[in-house]
């Protein structure tokens, strides 16, 4: 097992992961033990078992999911867009490696088909054999995994898909482009004429600039743009964004009918109140 990486430390005995933000901000995970740690020709892929939040899946050194708060991500990117949408039947989930959104999309009965585009076929292994609370070892046959470039795959895609949720990681390496103008108006045109986009847009307080040029890219690209957020404790800054475009139907929570899903985060009141922002954040989407 790999213990030389730079985002690993002992001290006093004990292991510790430093996840390095933006060279500004370090958070550091007491960890139990190291459950796979592997190179792919992508990136580093790592499981490790920490104190206080269960499991967590780490990539390049940064903590994308955990067993103790990954579903409230996974909901939320998942949940929102699906239930915006009057009849989804066919699903596309670009990124999402940790299997969660998949797993969350696959709740929805009315889904036919739902098409799970990743790069690095080594985090899904991963996953399903360490991280099952997040995964659920995901074996749904209406769920297609296809090992490959989202942005290319999404460019050979006209009018196929109701939903379409970018889960990409932080725009660094392999998931810097899945934050582009070009790279969204591939997907608008994947989307059939009434289909809808979401995508994860960062945090509102450290990743500003991140979040307002996605808000600006949907908004050229859709009649209908918004955002909504959750609290995630794992990532930065503890609340995260999500920027929604529709092409046909207004971003309107309060006039869906909410299933009774199998979730521990997100119900009818989430769904409503998730769309209400802190005036610092209406501010900067003006």
């Amino acid at each position: 097992m790999n213990t030389n990486l730079e985002w690993l430390q002992e001290i006093d005995g004990s292991l510790w992961l430093t996840e390095n933000d933006r060279n500004t901000l370090k958070i550091s995970y007491k960890l139990k033990e190291i459950l796979f740690s592997e190179q792919s020709p992508y990136q580093h892929v790592m499981i490790v078992d920490s104190y206080d939040f269960g499991r967590m899946l780490v990539l390049d050194g940064v903590v994308q999911t955990t067993s103790l708060d990954g579903h409230i991500y996974n909901e939320m990117i998942t949940h929102v867009p699906i239930l915006l949408h009057p009849h989804p039947k066919k699903v596309l989930i670009i990124g999402g490696g940790d299997c969660g959104a998949a797993r969350e999309a696959a709740k929805h009965p009315g889904i036919e088909q739902i098409d799970m585009v990743e790069i690095d076929e080594l985090v899904v292994k991963a996953c399903k054999q360490y991280l099952p609370d997040v995964s659920g070892n995901l074996s749904d046959p209406r769920v297609q995994f296809i090992f490959e470039d989202g942005i290319e795959f999404v460019k050979n895609r006209q009018d196929e898909y109701d939903v379409v949720i970018i889960d990409s990681s932080d725009p660094v390496g392999p998931a810097e482009a899945l934050f582009t103008l070009d790279f969204y108006a591939s997907v608008e045109k994947a989307l059939k004429k009434d289909g809808i986009i979401v995508c994860q847009s960062q945090s509102p307080l450290f990743h500003q600039e991140i979040l307002k040029q996605t808000f600006d890219h949907i908004q050229n690209l859709f009649p209908y743009a918004g955002v909504y957020k959750a609290v995630v404790p794992t990532y930065p800054g503890g609340m995260w964004s999500f920027t929604l475009g529709s092409k046909v139907y207004p971003i309107d929570a309060n006039s869906k009918q909410v299933p009774n899903l199998d979730t521990k985060y997100f119900n009818a009141e989430i769904f409503q109140s998730c769309f209400l922002l802190p005036q610092q954040m209406k501010n900067l989407l003006k």
